[in-house]
């Protein structure tokens, strides 16, 4: 199973009959699910179908529905009632008409009502709502494979930023500050320093350079950001709705080179944590899109 983003967009459109429609569907980040559905008046029920589907089918992210729909304004279908017309034909020919008045014409027989008759085309309200229940489907379907397909190109630049991450976090590891000798050399030039500003209780001196020591100790950060890299591979492996996990991941991550900073009392150090933050903060960003 792979992520997923929580942005897309999908459209349906379609006709039935005289009637023109259109269903749109885009989605955004957010913190859950929300629907937001605009259908026209007396297709409610067609909107909450449709909302159901989006909460069937999504779990995070704000959606916002729309149906749109209008009829065309097609010219009406006219049709003679021949029967009748002959029908009215034949009678007139039987009845003796007084002197001075002639027979009807086809103009005036064609004005008697029932004659001729206006057909308006209507759209039939079943066959409109399946369209509109059978795009909805589609629509929602073409939305989820989107988000997931976007949720694939994620998922590689989260990799990526994931792998630069270890690097830096084994790069500090690995930095020449953090060995013995460095560390040793710091604090005996820190204690130097505090003993030509006077005189001082060795005993005290010596809690002082053990404290020193270890603020100086990146170890416990450096164990914690494997971890936590650790959790944010697996997560990416396993897929589906890891978006939130993700994300505190990040804060965590945030946190350790934060304090990875902090301790750094070397520029090279120094340099390594402000680099894994930059990277963290674009971890941050993107997985605050996965679903």
């Amino acid at each position: 199973m792979s992520i997923a983003s929580m942005t897309g967009f999908a459209r349906e459109a379609g006709t039935t009959g005289p009637a023109h429609w259109a269903w749109e569907l885009k989605s955004v980040n957010g913190r859950g699910l929300e629907v937001r559905v605009r259908v026209p008046t007396g297709l409610d029920s067609v909107g909450e179908e449709a909302r159901a589907l989006v909460q069937k089918r999504l779990g995070r992210g704000t959606c916002h529905l729309t149906l749109t729909l209008s009829r065309s304004e097609a010219a009406p279908r006219v049709r003679i009632n021949e029967a009748l017309l002959a029908s009215l034909a034949e009678a007139v020919t039987r009845v003796p008409m007084p002197l001075g008045i002639t027979l009807p014409s086809v103009d005036g027989l064609l004005g008697v009502r029932g004659v001729v008759e206006v057909e308006e085309e209507t759209a039939d309200d079943e066959a409109l709502r399946h369209d509109l229940s059978a795009a909805a489907l589609r629509l929602v379907e073409a939305l989820a494979e989107g988000r997931r397909a976007e949720g694939r190109a994620l998922a590689e630049i989260i990799g990526g930023q994931l792998a630069a991450m270890a690097d830096l976090v084994e790069a500090a590891e690995a930095c020449p500050a953090r060995g013995p000798e460095a560390v040793k050399a710091r604090l005996a030039a820190q204690v130097a320093s505090l003993m030509e500003a006077g005189s001082f209780d060795p005993a005290r001196l010596h809690q002082e350079a053990v404290l020193l020591a270890a603020r100086a100790d990146v170890r416990e950060e450096i164990d914690r950001l494997r971890a936590h890299l650790a959790a944010a591979r697996d997560l990416l492996a396993a897929g589906g709705a890891v978006g939130r996990r993700l994300d505190f991941l990040a804060q965590e991550l945030g946190r350790e080179a934060n304090t990875l900073c902090a301790k750094a009392n070397d520029v090279s150090l120094s340099r390594i944590g402000l680099d894994l933050k930059a990277v963290v903060e674009q971890f941050r960003e993107q997985v605050q899109n996965v679903e």
